[in-house]
C-alpha cells in the first residue's frame, strides 16, 4: 500500500492511512506540524489519531530542534517479545492460575515493587550497566530527585492504560511471551517539566499551538532535555527487560515439567527520539506511535486485547523514516468507549482470553480499537510479518 502525498506548509505529509478516515482534529495537528520552522519531513503511520500536541503514529524529522510533547510524557513507551519452547499442548484448559502468578510478581497500575528488584537474582537478566545507570539519575533534572525511591521500586513494573503483560500463541502453535509498558512515574514526571520549560521559551510564542513548543540546538535547555529523554528511554528499555525477567521465571514455575526455554528477546520503543541521517542531513526523528523499521530490524505490533498482535520485519522504507505504526490505535477515545460499551460487550469482545472482565478496562476494549488486519494491510510496504498471535492471557493494570 503506498501512502498518499498531501500539501504541508513546509513539507508534503506522507501519509498510510487514508486521508478521508483521519479525525479533523488530526488532520490539524498534522499540519500544525507540517508548518513548524524546523521540520524537514512528516510521515503518517496507518494508526493514526489525535494526540497532545502531535498525533499518535506520526514520525517528525526535525533539524536542529525537538518536541517534548511530540515525544509524550511516557518516554520510551515500547515493547518487548520472546518466543518459548512452549506450544498450545502444554497449556492447561484454565489459565487462570498462570495470569495470578503474573500478577504475583509484576505490580500494575499504580502499584510497585515493595523494594527494588535486585537484577542479580532475576535469571536471564543482564546484570551489565545498572551501577552506571543508576548513578545517572543524580545528573538529570534537580525537579524529580525527590522521586528516585519511587524510580527505583517502579522499575519491573507494568502501570496501567494500554499498557499490558500476554500470553500468546502464534499459527505454528507456539507460545509467546508479550508486553508493553515504558518509564513509569518517573519519565512522566521529566515530560511534564520540559514541556514547561519549553513553553517559556521566547522562539515559542508564535506558535498556532503551544503543545508544538520546541527545543532548539546549541541551548542548555535543549542540552538538559536530551540527556533526560535518554535517560528515559533508557529507563524504559531496562523496565521491560526486568519484567520479562520476572515473567519468564513465573512461566518457568508454571510449566517446570516442560523445561520451557526461551529465545531472544525483541524489544522496540515507540514513543522516543532518534538521532539519524536522511538525505545528508542530521536529524533528530520522534517516534510518537511508530517503530523503527530499518530494513531486517525486528519489531512488535500489538492488536487490542482480543484481537491479537504482529512481530514484524522493516523493508526500511526511506519515505517513512525507515517506520511502521505502533499498534492499531485508537478510533474513539477512553471517555466514549466507556459511554458506548457495557461489560457484557467486553466479556464477548474477549471470548477465549483469560483477561479482566470489569468495568476498569471497558475502556481498552477492542471495539475502541481500529481493525488491526486493515492498519497492518496499508503498510505492506513497511513491514514484513514474521508471526501472527493470538492473546490467551493478557494482564492489565
Amino acid at each position: 500500500m503506498a501512502f498518499t502525498e498531501l500539501p504541508g506548509a513546509r513539507v508534503p505529509i506522507r501519509i498510510w492511512a487514508d486521508p478521508a478516515t483521519v479525525e479533523d482534529a488530526a488532520m490539524r495537528q498534522l499540519h500544525n506540524v507540517a508548518a513548524l520552522p524546523w521540520i524537514r519531513g512528516l510521515a503518517v503511520m496507518p494508526d493514526v489519531h489525535h494526540g497532545k500536541g502531535a498525533t499518535v503514529g506520526s514520525v517528525i524529522a526535525m533539524e536542529g530542534a525537538v518536541c517534548p510533547a511530540a515525544v509524550g510524557v511516557d518516554i520510551g513507551c515500547g515493547m518487548s517479545a520472546v518466543r518459548t519452547s512452549l506450544t498450545e499442548n502444554d497449556l492447561p484448559g484454565d489459565l487462570s492460575r498462570l495470569r495470578s502468578r503474573i500478577e504475583e510478581a509484576i505490580p500494575v497500575g499504580y502499584a510497585m515493587h515493595g523494594e527494588a528488584v535486585d537484577p542479580a537474582r532475576v535469571p536471564g537478566l543482564p546484570t551489565a550497566g545498572w551501577d552506571d545507570f543508576w548513578s545517572g539519575f543524580g545528573e538529570v533534572t534537580p525537579a524529580v530527585a525527590h522521586r528516585r525511591e519511587r524510580a527505583v521500586r517502579q522499575m519491573g513494573s507494568l502501570g496501567g492504560g494500554n499498557h499490558f503483560i500476554e500470553v500468546c500463541l502464534d499459527t505454528d502453535g507456539a507460545v509467546w511471551l508479550l508486553l508493553h509498558s515504558g518509564s513509569r512515574n518517573i519519565g512522566k514526571e521529566l515530560a511534564e517539566y520540559h514541556i514547561e520549560r519549553a513553553r517559556e521559551l521566547p522562539h515559542n510564542r508564535g506558535l498556532v499551538d503551544r503543545d508544538l513548543a520546541v527545543f532548539i540546538a546549541d541551548t542548555p535547555q535543549m542540552e538538559a532535555y536530551r540527556h533526560d529523554l535518554y535517560w528515559a528511554q533508557e529507563y524504559a528499555r531496562r523496565n521491560r527487560a526486568v519484567m520479562m525477567g520476572l515473567l519468564q521465571n513465573q512461566v518457568r514455575r508454571e510449566f517446570r515439567k516442560a523445561r520451557p526455554t526461551f529465545g531472544e528477546v525483541i524489544s522496540c520503543h515507540h514513543n522516543y527520539v532518534a538521532e539519524e541521517r536522511y538525505d545528508g542531513l542530521d536529524l533528530l526523528v520522534t517516534r510518537k506511535g511508530a517503530i523503527r523499521a530499518g530494513s531486517g530490524e525486528y519489531g512488535i505490533i500489538p492488536g487490542s486485547m482480543g484481537t491479537g498482535s504482529y512481530i514484524v520485519k522493516g523493508l526500511g522504507n526511506e519515505a517513512s523514516f525507515r517506520s511502521a505504526s505502533h499498534g492499531a490505535g485508537r478510533r474513539m477515545s477512553r471517555n466514549a468507549a466507556k459511554k458506548r460499551f457495557t461489560v457484557q460487550d467486553l466479556v464477548e469482545q474477549t471470548h477465549g482470553v483469560e483477561c479482566r472482565k470489569d468495568a476498569g478496562v471497558v475502556d481498552e476494549i477492542p471495539g475502541a480499537y481500529k481493525p488491526i488486519e486493515q492498519v497492518m494491510d496499508r503498510q505492506r510496504d513497511l513491514v514484513e510479518v514474521v508471526a501472527k498471535l493470538r492473546q490467551v492471557v493478557c494482564v492489565k493494570g
